[in-house]
């Protein structure tokens, strides 16, 4: 597997070395300093000279690169280096230059924890700060006590979590977070949707409880079958390491025992009929060359219940724009010199309703017209309890040998950040002479 691993700063040094083979030496940085960090034609994260492969992942202002001369698992060598940058920012917040200048000698414990002979091993967040601290060192009678545990945990068939976890009140909550990507044509033709999605689960329970959680009966995954109406299509979803498969695949049941506290359950990916909460209607009128005028309605496509938070429009400008008039009884709309856009933020719409904004924006004369490049308008807010993909949790459920009675949560989130677009068409009509 890995022969190598390196951490270098934005300017080629090495802040981190570990060799794990005979077959490199650390002199072999300098390769990667030369055609990578020196280099402004690198477009991949695989760099292979002769039989030397440079897989690198660049974070903030580092490098973090595996060096392999073996045809190693590049899936398996990317997993492990995004791992180890979220169990570092786990440990110390933030991983860049200076953190990993001040927290070297945990970052060399973690590694050789993570790797061993250059092959990854235990990468479990919760299990490597049972014995990885930042704190004093124990009592040796206490170290001898958790190691104990700790090399029964680690050996087990069950390595994610121990067993004699207690709680007072035993919980566990389930967040379906769905992040919806739109690229709309002006002429109302989507270009692309899909969503990016995430069970995200907290489990608050005492011993070795076995969780059974059930999603939609009408589920497919291979693209090949046919699906039935109403059916919920996902191109392909990936799972934690407790979740027993085999009854995935059978009923679409999710069997496993969770880890303590915060992880990742599953995540997944749909791209076939998205369910579009907002939509946009934008008309833009280009009245000669001295104002540009806007209406822009926001209509919702969920149920009254609902309502969509947080709303953001941030409605482009021309770069000649001078001031800007905005009329809207819903929310509040500015105009942003600085960005060249209007920035209209509505707190609240419900579920059936629309909002409209009117907008006149002047602009100064010059010389010579250039073409507005008209950039798509940008759009964020949130939807509590809707899933984008139409995805449903059908049950959850606790088998513990204590017989423990638990309390659980389902709440389900569609989001937006920069990754919903509508483009702009304008029509151009005559200035008027009076």
């Amino acid at each position: 597997m890995i022969s190598g691993f390196f951490i270098f700063n934005q300017k080629g040094e090495v802040l981190i070395t570990r060799l794990y083979r005979t077959d490199i030496k650390r002199s072999i940085s300098e390769v990667f300093r030369i055609h990578v960090v020196s280099s402004n034609d690198v477009r991949s994260p695989i760099v292979t000279l002769g039989s030397t492969s440079f897989l690198h992942v660049r974070h903030n202002n580092i490098y973090v690169l595996a060096i392999t001369k073996n045809n190693a698992n590049a899936a398996l060598i990317f997993e492990f280096l995004y791992r180890f940058i979220s169990i570092s920012r786990s440990y110390f917040g933030k991983l860049d230059e200076e953190a990993v200048k001040n927290n070297f000698v945990l970052i060399y414990e973690l590694i050789d924890e993570i790797l061993d002979f250059g092959y990854p091993q235990t990468s479990e967040i919760d299990t490597l700060k049972a014995y990885i601290t930042t704190e004093a060192a124990r009592s040796e009678v206490t170290d001898i006590g958790e190691s104990s545990k700790l090399t029964t945990q680690m050996t087990g068939a069950v390595s994610w979590r121990r067993g004699d976890i207690k709680y007072k009140k035993n919980e566990a909550f389930v967040d379906v977070v769905e992040n919806i990507n739109l690229l709309m044509s002006a002429k109302g033709t989507i270009l692309r949707a899909d969503v990016d999605g995430q069970i995200l689960m907290r489990a608050y329970l005492s011993g070795m409880p076995e969780c059974k959680f059930g999603l939609n009966d009408k589920l497919v995954l291979d693209k090949a079958e046919r699906a039935a109406d109403n059916a919920v299509r996902l191109d392909d979803c990936q799972f934690h390491q407790c979740v027993q498969l085999g009854a995935f695949s059978s009923d679409r049941t999710i069997s496993f025992i969770p880890p303590d506290g915060e992880f990742e359950l599953m995540k997944y990916r749909s791209t076939s009929d998205v369910h579009l909460p907002l939509r946009v209607h934008p008309t833009v009128t280009e009245v000669g060359t001295s104002q540009v005028q806007y209406s822009i309605t926001v209509k919702t496509g969920f149920n009254p219940k609902l309502s969509a938070t947080n709303i953001v429009l941030r409605i482009p400008t021309p770069l000649n724009a001078t001031i800007a008039q905005c009329k809207t009884v819903s929310g509040k709309a500015k105009y942003s010199p600085a960005e060249n856009v209007i920035i209209w933020k509505i707190p609240r719409i419900q579920g059936g309703s629309e909002a409209t904004l009117t907008a006149a924006v002047d602009l100064t004369a010059t010389t010579t017209r250039q073409p507005w490049a008209r950039p798509p308008i940008d759009v964020d807010f949130q939807v509590l309890m809707l899933t984008a993909s139409g995805l449903l949790v059908r049950f959850l459920k606790v088998y513990a040998k204590e017989g423990y009675h638990s309390v659980k949560w389902v709440r389900y989130l569609t989001k937006a950040s920069g990754t919903y677009q509508i483009r702009v068409r304008s029509f151009i009509v005559a200035s008027d002479i009076n």
